[in-house]
């Protein structure tokens, strides 16, 4: 049930996120806070909401509904669901200004917001794929992990990284390009779930104990469950520490670190949730106040390895 807001309709400024579950999310809070300090002295009011879990993705257009029928002045989305959430917003007829925050609609629907704040997500998925081949030159049989089929914003970064690891554009699933493969179990698609996330790694490395040399996780999410993801890798940590088997990952959130610096990851490729969730607030300020504002807004990325660990993300 979405809480009412306890401010005036006009001066409200919703940003809706995928779940409240997920601790990425926790940090675009933080950054809706920030604002709050700015935007209090104009009378706004940056208002943080979702379902409680990703893998809801009705429930998240749900309440774009219900903020749509209560009214605010501006609203931004990370959409679960991208093309769900181009339905809603083209069944309401939206005319208050409309952005995407974190994560974009596809791009036959992108004239349906006004801007996207957040990560290049094409560009994190090429780091990613950079990173993997400067530790496996040679190639080898990887495992994309996913979350929602339906989430633009991961579709991006996959393609990234197999854009960059086969040398050409478009390519679906990799099959021997460069020497790169994907197994036939793969992608996993994890519904933004740490458990399932790290159940389906389990199940995946127990099925295939030397048909599999890397995991590209596209989004943190098994690192979301610290004490899980240690059971998942712990019968090869060995392989890791010794170069044999990679692991690289989005995100840079508290356990992730912890988890490159125990060198139960490789890499760390982060995004910076808490100034989304701060510049999205100060868009949808700029919007409702009839100003203009640029169509994409990239908010940066951090390459953190087991050499800058500590260092990475001192901006």
């Amino acid at each position: 049930m979405l809480a009412s807001p306890t401010f005036a309709a006009d001066k409200t400024l919703a940003l809706v996120v995928k779940g409240l579950d997920n601790p990425y999310f926790d940090l675009m809070h933080q950054g809706c806070d920030r604002a709050n300090k700015e935007l209090s002295k104009q009378g706004y009011t940056c208002y943080y909401t979702g379902p409680a879990t990703a893998a809801d993705e009705s429930a998240e257009v749900q309440i774009i509904d219900d903020l749509l029928t209560k009214g605010v002045a501006a609203i931004a989305i990370s959409p679960a669901n991208a093309p769900a959430v181009a339905e809603e917003l083209r069944r309401r007829s939206v005319t208050i200004p409309v952005i995407t925050a974190d994560a974009d609609l596809l791009p036959k629907d992108a004239s349906l917001r006004k801007s996207y704040v957040g990560t290049d997500n094409y560009d994190l998925g090429v780091k990613l794929g950079e990173q993997l081949k400067l530790l496996m030159p040679k190639g080898g049989n990887i495992c994309l992990v996913m979350g929602n089929p339906a989430a633009e914003n991961i579709n991006q970064r996959a393609q990234g990284t197999r854009d960059v690891l086969s040398g050409k554009k478009g390519i679906t699933k990799l099959d021997g390009e460069n020497g790169w493969h994907e197994i036939s179990a793969c992608p996993l698609y994890v519904n933004d779930d740490a458990a399932k996330a790290n159940q389906m790694m389990q199940d995946t490395l127990t099925a295939n104990p030397t048909g599999l040399d890397a995991f590209v996780l596209e989004g943190g999410w098994p690192l979301f469950a610290p004490q899980a993801y240690s059971q998942v890798v712990a019968p090869i940590m060995d392989k890791i520490n010794s170069g044999k088997f990679v692991i690289v990952s989005a995100d840079t959130l508290g356990p992730e670190l912890q988890a490159l610096k125990d060198h139960k990851v490789n890499v760390l490729v982060g995004q910076r949730p808490e100034e989304m969730g701060y510049r999205a607030a100060m868009v949808m300020r700029d919007l409702a106040a009839g100003k203009t504002v640029p169509t994409v807004i990239h908010t940066g990325l951090d390459t953190c390895t087991w050499k800058n660990a500590d260092t990475c993300l001192k901006h």
